[in-house]
């Protein structure tokens, strides 16, 4: 899917597997208990999405917004969360600014070039 607008959308308990989305927006939406694994997000805005509980098992993340989501309790074992290679190293970076992670499965998660990751705190 590209340029799909889910943003506020109630998508509490929605199940997916291993779909690519580009450039959509998700910001503010409700995926709490959403199953989301082997997903593929490339720039996508999850700005202040409540993920709460959510299972993000395998997916990938890159160039994506997460400032400010809720991922308490999410399971996100080996997820990769990193950037796109645009050509400049300050673009394409995922931002993790401000997102919570308490109580969320980060078993073999990958992280490189990543805003607002925490140096050590997940390690």
């Amino acid at each position: 899917m590209n340029g799909g607008d889910f943003s506020g959308q109630d998508l509490a308990s929605a199940r997916t597997l291993s779909l690519r989305f580009t450039r959509c927006s998700f910001a503010g939406a409700d995926l709490r208990h959403a199953t989301l694994d082997g997903c593929w997000f490339k720039f996508c805005d999850f700005s202040g999405a409540d993920l709460r509980g959510a299972s993000l098992r395998g997916a990938s993340l890159a160039g994506c917004d997460l400032r400010g989501a809720d991922l308490r309790d999410a399971d996100l074992t080996d997820a990769g969360l990193g950037s796109v290679n645009t050509g400049v190293p300050s673009y394409g970076l995922t931002d993790i600014t401000g997102a919570r992670f308490e109580g969320a499965c980060l078993r073999d998660v990958v992280a490189e070039d990543v805003g607002g990751w925490p140096p050590g705190e997940f390690a």
